[in-house]
């Protein structure tokens, strides 16, 4: 059977329809292919922008002789971890259980043809041997002999391995007391390991941490008004922002956040980038704007949003996965510069700041090449070059300017142009969030048309899909599209008000009820409509994503305090329950569920404001220029009619802007006048 990939929609998998590898695509034609030929099954997961992927795939993938060796002894099923997050998290975990080691891309696994369950795993396997890996070659064959030779022996790894990961979900603590334990370990757990000079957590690599930080911010804010506020947590979280702003982690001339840092210093990256690390950063930049002030953190934002809505944002409005880390086969290729190209691009003058601004007249840091950050402060790097503020501002603009064009002649980084519902649901939230805080309607003009593409493309009326490309949409939702795409909408809506919107957010709440939930409280990752797999995972914890549960418990609670709706909130504390045992020992890697108990224990607060559109929407932003990551914040047209649940007694009055303000369930009297909002939400008091 020749290469089955040529008909697929994931840009990696067709980067592998040529090779000499007889790839299937995850599916019953590669099982029954299996079963047929009592082969095993070796299975590779990766990414299209995964640098170790394209090195496994050229060493090996490519290479005649040993695909030889693969189709010969095994069914070769190749897939898409962004497509099929499902089949990933089950292969990832098994890899740790088997190798007491963290996974990651490549990941290559060996499968019982009967049932998939894995006997033997690793990750990326060099074609020679080397630093005490055998060759991949070699190691095929061993595992080939050892399932031919102890099949019974691999039966039982795989299913002691079935059993191990039907355990691993902690039972729930239905009779424990939600307290702030969880909140005060997590804290004291990062404070401990943050790095004071460079900012982050631990050392390299250092990875963003979104979620994190965002934690963080909400800490210090939810102590601003005590006697001893929590500045630390304000710090760390500042601090560790400006250092990724400044550092290498930040693409300084175009705009957008690297994946992660290889050194302590956030200087120099890995240099893929990801649209579901720019969502939440974008978001974060615009939060730590409102609470700061300080135009640090609204530059890395605003290039943010540009670089999305420049390079990532397709003509039907949804936006693309990723830009590889390679181009020209060499990693950080596109990015990086020599000093004397620069000289020959720039005016002699502006060199002379931007070569100290940038680092360019210091030591190589990246290859013999110069990857671009900040080594200067500013206003030093001005003085030491003759020039006054205003006029070193010019230079670097100018500056900018030209080496980003010279930048787009280079051959470009590929760019992964699927269109994930669950990653597009974080670009959206963020692109919402940011539009608020810098009044921006370009930047809700783009939330807003992306809403509509995943309306339009990957809702189906009853089903949603995950992924997008060439016109098709793929692929059962996981839990992830939903409530991803729930707190997307809700962020949207505090910007511009749509019923419609509202009730497709409620559909996607239900569906996620009925569909995904587990009877002793949280939610599985597949829907119970889904693909049998050999596991049914129901992840608490954060990776490179928040939790989907924590994002649940959250969305479902805003939507349950909303709405009045108690089947939501029940929902929302079940989750809570069922991840108790995990937020006690493990609290600070379960952050967004921390996040989801935070807003239970002191809940949202909810205004709500209905007049004539404009005076309505005016209060609003006035309202929303305050960092309040507890508050949503609606304004409703006075015409607008149809509104589900709570919000239908939330009545409007001819001639008149009210205000309806709730913190949870306990509701105030309307307010009349915006003097009156603004003084009742400096107060924790509800007016009576």
């Amino acid at each position: 059977m020749a290469n089955q990939l040529g008909g697929e929609t994931s840009p990696y998998l067709l980067q592998h329809a040529d090779n000499p590898v007889h790839w299937y695509p995850w599916g019953d034609a590669a099982f029954d292919a299996a079963r047929s030929s009592k082969r095993p099954i070796l299975l590779s997961v990766g990414y299209s922008a995964c640098h170790w992927c394209h090195v496994m795939a050229h060493e090996s993938f490519e290479d005649a002789a040993t695909a030889a060796v693969m189709n010969e002894l095994f069914v070769n099923v190749k897939v898409d971890r962004e497509e099929r997050p499902d089949v990933d998290r089950i292969y990832q975990t098994a890899h740790q259980l088997i190798t007491q080691r963290a996974g990651g891309w490549p990941l290559t696994m060996f499968l019982d043809p009967d049932d998939q369950r894995p006997f033997f795993g690793g990750t990326y396997f060099p074609a020679k041997e080397s630093h005490g890996l055998p060759s991949f070659v070699q190691l095929l064959k061993a595992v080939a002999k050892y399932y031919r030779e102890e099949r019974s022996e691999a039966k039982a790894q795989g299913a002691k391995i079935s059993s191990i990961l039907e355990t691993l979900a902690p039972p729930p603590a239905d009779d424990a007391s939600l307290d702030t334990g969880p909140l005060e370990r997590a804290r004291t757990v990062l404070a401990q390991s943050f790095d004071s000079d460079f900012g982050g957590f631990g050392g390299a690599p250092k990875f963003p941490r979104p979620v994190t930080l965002d934690f963080l911010l909400r800490s210090w804010r939810t102590s601003a008004d005590v006697d001893e506020p929590d500045v630390e947590s304000l710090y760390m979280a500042t601090l560790t922002l400006k250092r990724m702003a400044d550092g290498g982690l930040f693409d300084h001339l175009g705009g957008g956040f690297y994946r992660y840092s290889v050194d302590d210093y956030w200087q120099i990256p890995h240099f893929e980038k990801m649209l579901y690390d720019n969502g939440p950063l974008l978001a974060l930049y615009a939060q730590a704007w409102l609470a700061t002030g300080d135009e640090q953190f609204r530059r890395p934002a605003e290039a943010t949003a540009e670089w999305l809505l420049a390079d990532m944002r397709s003509p039907e409005g949804g936006f693309y996965a990723a830009r590889d880390a390679d181009s020209e086969g060499v990693e950080g290729q596109y990015y990086v510069w020599k000093p004397e190209e620069v000289r020959l691009l720039v005016d002699a003058a502006d060199y002379d700041f931007v070569s100290r601004y940038y680092g360019l007249d210091q030591a190589a840091n990246f290859e013999e090449r110069w990857h671009l950050c900040l080594r200067q402060p500013f206003d030093d790097a001005a003085a030491a070059a003759g020039l006054e503020t205003d006029e070193a501002a010019a230079a670097l603009e100018r500056a900018r300017s030209i080496l980003l064009a010279a930048r787009g002649r280079r051959e470009p980084p590929l760019r992964d142009d699927k269109q994930l519902t669950s990653w597009n649901a974080l670009t959206i939230r963020g692109l919402a969030i940011a539009g608020r805080a810098f009044e921006r309607d370009d930047l809700l003009d783009a939330a807003g048309r992306a809403l509509g593409f995943l309306q339009s493309k990957l809702w189906s009326g009853d089903r949603l899909h995950a992924s997008y490309k060439d016109g098709r949409a793929r692929f059962n939702a996981y839990l992830d599209d939903h409530v991803f795409l729930i707190d997307a909408i809700l962020e949207y809506l505090q910007a511009r008000w749509s019923t419609a919107l509202l009730d497709f957010a409620i559909e996607l709440a239900d569906r996620v009820l009925d569909r995904f939930a587990d009877a002793r409280g949280g939610f599985f990752f597949t829907s119970d409509d889904h693909e049998t797999l050999m596991h049914r995972p129901k992840p608490l914890a954060d990776d490179a994503l928040p939790s989907g549960n924590g994002v649940a418990a959250c969305v479902l609670q805003r939507l349950g305090f909303l709405l009045g709706e108690t089947r939501y909130l029940d929902a929302a504390e079940a989750t809570l329950r069922s991840a108790w045992r995990a937020l006690e020992e493990y609290p600070h890697g379960h952050v967004m569920l921390l996040i989801a108990l935070a807003e239970r224990l002191l809940p949202v607060e909810s205004v709500i404001i209905r007049g004539d559109e404009a005076e309505a929407r005016r209060w609003q932003r006035a309202a929303a220029r305050i960092y309040a990551p507890g508050r949503m914040l609606f304004a409703i047209p006075r015409d607008e009619t149809g509104l589900p649940g709570a919000l239908a007694g939330r009545e409007a009055r001819r001639g008149e802007t009210l205000a309806y303000r709730c913190t949870g369930t306990q509701c105030g009297l309307p307010l009349t006048s915006f003097d009156a909002l603004a003084a009742a939400l400096r107060s924790d008091r509800l007016p009576t």
